[in-house]
């Protein structure tokens, strides 16, 4: 029954979202898919309460590669690039900013996250060209099933399945599945 009842509060909440996915969809016609994307993110995360977690999950279930209806996209949480999977389950704490990824099933990030589409975001070699204009990759980063991320984690590179990321870390190299991370760089602790 419960489940029963969320589903039905996605579909209304999908239904009152809307004009805003419409927008989003005209919009992405004639600009970049990804800049309106982060202006809709924008708006939506200055919705409060279970309300905005219902509208951010309506309009990001028709926007993004996936996002699994019982997503939990707390207020002040910004997305950056369409080509981004969020798994069944997930949690996203406040605050979080979330570029290319995918989350994988029932992972959980702590409030103000960052999730940097790779280590290759801006070239800098060129010292007669700014940084700005220089160019860059974006890589999409993984976080796998059942991960625990703490607050103010910042991820650069991918995570296996079953991993907890100590609070503050810095993640620069990929974390092998059900190992527990800590530190600036993040090291493995020990495995789970």
């Amino acid at each position: 029954m419960k489940h029963l009842v969320k589903n039905c509060f996605f579909w209304v909440s999908a239904i009152i979202v809307a004009p805003i996915t419409i927008l989003y969809f005209l919009l992405c016609l004639v600009l970049n898919k990804d800049a309106m994307l982060a202006a809709m993110s924008q708006l939506l995360a200055l919705v409060p309460s279970k309300i905005g977690v219902y509208l951010r999950s309506g309009f990001y279930r028709f926007t993004l590669n996936q996002c699994s209806p019982d997503a939990v996209i707390s207020f002040m949480v910004l997305l950056s690039q369409a080509d981004t999977d969020i798994g069944a389950g997930v949690y996203l704490g406040p605050q979080c900013n979330i570029g290319r990824c995918h989350i994988g099933d029932n992972s959980l990030l702590g409030s103000g996250v960052h999730v940097m589409s790779g280590k290759g975001q801006h070239n800098f070699a060129d010292l007669d060209t700014p940084i700005k204009d220089q160019g860059g990759t974006f890589q999409k980063i993984s976080i796998g099933e059942n991960c625990w991320i703490g607050n103010g984690t910042m991820i650069l590179a991918d995570i296996g399945d079953n991993c907890i990321v100590g609070a503050g870390s810095v993640v620069i190299h990929d974390i092998p599945p059900r190992s527990i991370v800590a530190g600036n760089p993040a090291k493995v602790i020990r495995s789970r």
